[in-house]
């Protein structure tokens, strides 16, 4: 693996893991103001939004870890999808909630 994609793969590591962090600190926020019908699809979406993220942290160690180049790609691509997919489901999840709120 190259200089750059370990680099990379550094930076996806810690951010996936704060985003995780901050999805179940919306869970804790909604719990602690109540449940609202918007609240419970937030929940909802951040909770899997925290699920991908943690499962993007770790593939992205696992790839830090192979020695195998194949290996590598695959999960590094594997981990840009999650990260992609939990990160596009928090905006959404922000955006409900900032609309029930509202």
């Amino acid at each position: 693996m190259d200089q750059n994609t370990r680099e990379e793969l550094r930076h996806l590591l810690s951010t996936s893991g704060t985003m995780a962090g901050l999805c179940i600190t919306g869970v804790t926020l909604f719990s602690t103001l109540g449940r609202t019908l918007g609240g419970t699809v937030v929940d909802d979406i951040f909770v899997l939004s925290a699920l991908f993220f943690l499962l993007c942290t770790y593939c992205v160690f696992w790839a830090l870890r192979t020695k195998h180049r194949g290996i590598v790609q695959l999960l590094t691509r594997i981990a840009e999808i999650l990260f992609a997919i939990a990160l596009t489901a928090m905006v959404s999840a922000g955006f409900i909630m900032t609309y029930t709120l509202w």
